[in-house]
C-alpha cells in the first residue's frame, strides 16, 4: 500500500523492502556459502546428488554442485552465477569465491544493524579491492612457462584438492600435454588461441583401467567408415574435408517432372548419377585416400569413391570435429567438391585407423607431424568415476591455459589471503572516517580461506589461526600457509603449495564486486504466477519460456 491507501503493486506480488530484504540477501548468500563450505581443500567431503533425470553427481566442485541445486531466492541464484562464471573464466575457485562471497555478506550485517548506509560500505569494500589487487600482484612470482616442472606446482595444487588426486599426476600430464598441444598453434599472450573447448575433446569410454588414459597426437571421432569394403587402416593418408552433401541435390520446394517420353525417366536417373559422378571425379582428381563431410554420402557416390580411387570415407562428422581433423592433419574444409585444390588436401596426418573401444568403433587420425588440436581419451571403471575425473580435467585444462597466459603464482593454502588481510588491517589505520570499519570487514573476511582449510582436516581452528597471524606477523612470513592434509602452518614454498595469480585475482574480484552489488539491493519485488500442477517424482525443471533449452558447442553440432 502506498501513501492514501492507493495500490500501485499488483495484489499477486510479494515484496521486501528495506532492512529486510538486506538482511534476507544476507542469510541466502550465507547459506550458499556453507553449503559448499566442507568441499575446499585437500581433505575436503563429497556431495553426491541426485539430478531431475535420476543421474547421480558425486563431485566436491562449487560449480558442479550449485549447478545441480535448484534455488527460488534470487540473491541465492546471483550467487549461483558466480561460481559458473568464476568457472568458465579461470576454471578454479569456484568453492572460494562463494564462500568468500557468502562470509563479505556476512560482515557487512552489523554495519546495516548499526544503520550504516550500504553506500559507504560498498564504497569500502571497492576501496578494500583496489587495494587488494595491488598487494596480491606485488606478493606474486613469475615462474618460466616453458618448463614443465613449474608449471605442474601449480597445477598439483589444482588437482591436489580434486577426486582424481589419488592418481597422482595422471591428470597433470594430460592437461599439461594437450595445452602445450593446443598452444603450439598459437602466441602464448594470445587468450584466444588457446581454445580447449574447441580444440582439446575430452572422450569418455568406460571399461579398462586409468592408466590406459591419454593425450593422442592427433584427435579421434565416434564413427565407423561407411561401407564395409573400405580400408580401416592407412598410413601417410592424404585427407579431404567437406561440408557439402556428396548426393544429388533435391529441389529446395516441391518439384514436379513431367515424362512425355519412355527414356524421360531412365535420362532423370542417368542425370542424378552423372550429377554425383562429376563430384567424385573432382574429388578423385586429388587422390584421396580418406574424405570426412558434415553431410551424408549416397551410396552411388560411396561406389564411385571405392571403385575410382580406393577411397574410405566418413559422413556426418561433427563441424567441431571436423575443425579439429582440420587442425591435425592440415586440411582445408571446403564448401564445393569442383573448388578443391592440391594445398586443400591434409598431408600431416602419419596413420588413420579405425579400431572398437568397448562396444563402439572410433575413428582415429594419430602420429600427427606438429598437431594443433587433440583429444583426451578417458577410460575408467564407470561412469560416475570418467564424470568427475572429466570434471577435475577441464579445471586443471583451464588453470594450465591461464599460467601459460599469466605465468605468475601466488602461495596457497591460504598464505595469500592471511598476508593480504594483514597489510590491509595496516592500511585500515590510515583511512578516516566511516569507510575504516568496513574496510577492516574486508581484510577479516579474507580469513575465512584458511579457516576453513583448517576446518575440514580436523584442525584446531582458533590456535591454527592466531599462530599463522603471528607467523604473518614477523618478517618473511608472507609464505606462510595451512597445509591442507595435516592442518599444520607450513612455509609453502617447502610443500610446494602454489595457485595461479589470475585464480586468486578473480575469486577476490568477483566476491567483492558481487556482495557489494548484493548489498545496494534494498528491494525485491517477486510475482507469484500461478501454480501449474506439478507432477509427483524427483526435483522438478524449470523450462525456459520458447520450449527448447539454447545449447552450444558440440551438443547443437551434432
Amino acid at each position: 500500500m502506498q501513501p492514501g491507501g492507493i495500490v500501485v503493486l499488483n495484489t499477486g506480488t510479494q515484496r521486501e523492502s528495506g532492512r529486510k530484504a538486506q538482511l534476507a540477501n544476507i542469510n541466502a548468500a550465507k547459506a550458499i556459502g556453507d553449503t559448499v563450505k566442507s568441499t575446499l581443500g585437500p581433505r575436503s567431503m563429497l556431495k553426491m546428488l541426485m539430478d531431475p533425470m535420476g543421474g547421480i553427481v558425486i563431485t566436491n566442485d562449487g560449480n558442479a554442485i550449485l549447478r545441480e541445486i535448484e534455488v527460488t531466492h534470487p540473491a541465492a541464484k546471483s550467487m549461483i552465477e558466480l561460481s559458473r562464471a568464476q568457472d568458465e573464466e579461470v576454471g578454479d575457485g569456484t568453492t572460494s569465491v562463494i564462500i568468500l562471497t557468502g562470509e563479505l555478506m556476512g560482515t557487512a550485517r552489523p554495519f546495516l544493524e548499526m544503520n550504516l548506509h550500504p553506500s559507504i560500505i560498498t564504497g569500502a569494500y571497492y576501496r578494500a579491492l583496489e587495494e587488494g589487487q595491488k598487494l596480491i600482484n606485488d606478493l606474486s612470482v613469475p615462474i618460466d612457462v616453458t618448463k614443465d616442472a613449474e608449471v605442474k606446482k601449480a597445477l598439483n595444487c589444482c588437482i591436489g584438492t580434486k577426486f582424481s588426486a589419488r592418481w597422482g599426476s595422471l591428470v597433470v600430464d594430460l592437461a599439461l600435454k594437450a595445452v602445450r598441444t593446443i598452444s603450439s598453434g598459437a602466441h602464448p599472450s594470445n587468450k584466444l588461441g588457446i581454445d580447449i573447448k574447441r580444440y582439446a575433446k575430452v572422450e569418455k569410454i568406460p571399461g579398462g583401467t586409468l592408466d590406459e588414459c591419454s593425450v593422442l597426437n592427433g584427435v579421434m571421432l565416434n564413427k565407423d567408415v561407411t561401407h564395409a569394403q573400405m580400408r580401416r587402416r592407412i598410413e601417410r593418408p592424404r585427407v579431404i574435408l567437406l561440408d557439402c552433401p556428396l548426393e544429388y541435390k533435391k529441389g529446395e520446394s516441391q518439384t514436379n517432372m513431367e515424362m512425355t517420353n519412355e527414356t524421360a525417366m531412365v535420362d532423370a536417373l542417368q542425370e542424378e548419377i552423372n550429377e554425383i559422378a562429376q563430384m567424385c571425379n573432382a574429388i578423385l582428381k586429388l587422390k584421396p585416400d580418406v574424405v570426412v563431410t558434415e553431410k551424408g554420402v549416397s551410396d552411388i557416390a560411396q561406389h564411385f569413391l571405392l571403385k575410382g580411387g580406393n577411397v574410405t570415407v566418413l559422413r556426418r562428422a561433427r563441424k567441431t570435429d571436423n575443425n579439429r581433423i582440420a587442425r591435425v592433419t592440415g586440411a582445408t574444409i571446403v564448401n564445393r567438391p569442383e573448388e578443391l585444390q592440391e594445398s586443400d588436401v591434409g598431408t600431416h596426418c602419419g596413420l588413420f585407423e579405425v579400431r572398437k573401444l568397448g562396444d563402439e568403433y572410433f575413428t582415429f587420425f594419430e602420429q600427427c607431424d606438429d598437431p594443433k588440436a587433440c583429444s583426451i581419451l578417458l577410460r575408467g571403471a564407470s561412469k560416475d568415476v570418467l564424470n568427475e575425473l572429466e570434471r577435475n580435467l577441464q579445471d586443471a585444462l583451464a588453470v594450465a591455459r591461464n599460467i601459460l597466459i599469466h605465468g605468475k603464482l601466488v602461495p596457497g593454502g591460504g598464505a595469500i589471503e592471511m598476508e593480504v588481510s594483514k597489510r590491509l588491517l595496516e592500511k585500515a589505520k590510515t583511512i578516516e572516517g566511516l569507510q575504516q570499519l568496513p574496510f577492516k570487514a574486508v581484510a577479516f573476511a579474507l580469513e575465512i580461506i584458511p579457516k576453513t582449510l583448517a576446518q575440514n582436516c580436523g584442525a584446531d581452528v582458533v590456535r591454527v589461526i592466531t599462530e599463522l597471524r603471528a607467523k604473518h606477523a614477523g618478517a618473511e612470513g608472507q609464505f606462510f600457509g595451512v597445509e591442507g592434509n595435516t592442518g599444520k602452518i607450513t612455509d609453502m614454498r617447502e610443500a610446494s603449495v602454489w595457485e595461479p595469480l589470475a585464480v586468486k585475482l578473480q575469486t577476490f574480484k568477483t566476491a567483492v564486486e558481487a556482495s557489494a552489488m548484493l548489498l545496494r539491493i534494498d528491494d525485491v519485488v517477486s510475482g507469484i504466477k500461478k501454480k501449474k500442477e506439478q507432477k509427483t517424482g524427483g526435483p522438478q525443471v524449470q523450462q525456459p519460456e520458447g520450449g527448447e533449452q539454447e545449447t552450444f558447442g558440440d551438443a547443437r553440432d551434432g
